[in-house]
């Protein structure tokens, strides 16, 4: 009886607890480094919550071993609300089938809170690269077989590379980066030819001609680059790579509060500046519920596991 007497009182805690949330500084921790998408759209999200909710929002970048570092930090965290983790499909759908342990598992150490944002990469090279199109870069590989490389600024960039060369029958070597920047000044400085990666720290790039984009992953060409092709139709057939970013609080976390996230982070993505904010980056807005993001973290894990067994690419 003292446990149910327990249990019950907890669980009418659970509305106060909510109504009172966020007494203190929240804390959202993003698994790369400044400037890619995972940190644009943590610091938009954190300074929309902290201007709603009048407690300030740190954003804390914790780079490292495929976002495994800040993965593991937030599912350790208490389960209170005020540890989040900015979550990269990379961290929570890739890792899972290239790792044979990982210190935390996304579907049972988290609780999903909305979908920030989607977005395709671009396969982008150096201008100085003499392809100027998917097919140009297809025979320039297989020309000269291994004598390419690609950088990567994390697991998924890597696996989507990795998948092109199984479908286009090539071989280019992959040089590790941590994070997108990094990929992309690999790129300009010719220390590689070719890489996958996030629209929004490439998109200065290529506007001003410093690195030219090949294609989109998404099947259908993205906004802020209507010229550039799709992967599919440059001749890559049904080759379709969408990432997104999330809000993961701990598992445990008060369903109150959960739902509390939800909502005002999907307010604040119906909001017209941050749309705008966004479309200029290539990023979608999402704000789904915490149902919907769980059901595609899980179908995301199986067909990614999939991908990589069939390309038998395990990560060190």
């Amino acid at each position: 009886m003292k446990t149910i007497a327990l249990l019950l009182a907890a669980l009418l805690a659970f509305p106060a607890y909510a109504q009172q949330y966020p007494a203190k500084p929240l804390r959202l921790v993003v698994g790369f480094p400044p400037g890619g998408a995972n940190d644009i759209l943590g610091r938009l999200i954190g300074a929309r919550l902290q201007e709603a909710w009048g407690q300030p929002v740190l954003v804390e970048n914790k780079p490292g071993a495929n976002a495994i570092i800040a993965t593991e930090l937030v599912a350790k965290s208490a389960p209170d609300g005020y540890t989040l983790l900015i979550g990269a499909s990379g961290a929570m759908t890739f890792n899972p089938g290239l790792y044979a342990k990982l210190p935390y598992d996304p579907v049972r150490d988290f609780e999903p809170v909305t979908m920030v944002g989607s977005f395709p990469l671009l396969l982008t090279s150096s201008p100085s690269l003499p392809a100027q199109s998917v097919k140009d870069l297809v025979q320039l590989a297989k020309a000269s077989p291994g004598k390419l490389n690609y950088s990567a600024g994390s697991t998924p960039f890597q696996l989507t590379m990795e998948l092109l060369k199984q479908q286009a029958g090539i071989d280019v070597r992959h040089i590790a980066y941590k994070g997108s920047a990094a990929a992309i000044t690999a790129v300009l400085a010719n220390e590689v030819q070719m890489t996958f990666v996030d629209a929004p720290p490439a998109v200065g790039h290529i506007k001003g001609g410093k690195l030219r984009a090949l294609a989109v992953t998404s099947r259908a060409r993205a906004a802020i680059l209507p010229e550039v092709p799709t992967m599919i139709e440059a001749g890559i057939a049904d080759f379709d790579v969408v990432l997104w970013t999330s809000v993961f609080a701990p598992a445990g976390t008060p369903r109150a509060v959960v739902e509390r996230l939800q909502q005002q982070i999907a307010a604040s993505l119906r909001l017209p500046d941050i749309r705008e904010r966004l479309a200029a980056l290539g990023i979608d807005p999402v704000g789904n519920t915490p149902a919907e993001l769980g059901a595609i973290v899980r179908a995301d894990i199986a067909k990614w596991t999939a991908v990589a067994k069939s390309a038998n690419i395990k990560a060190e």
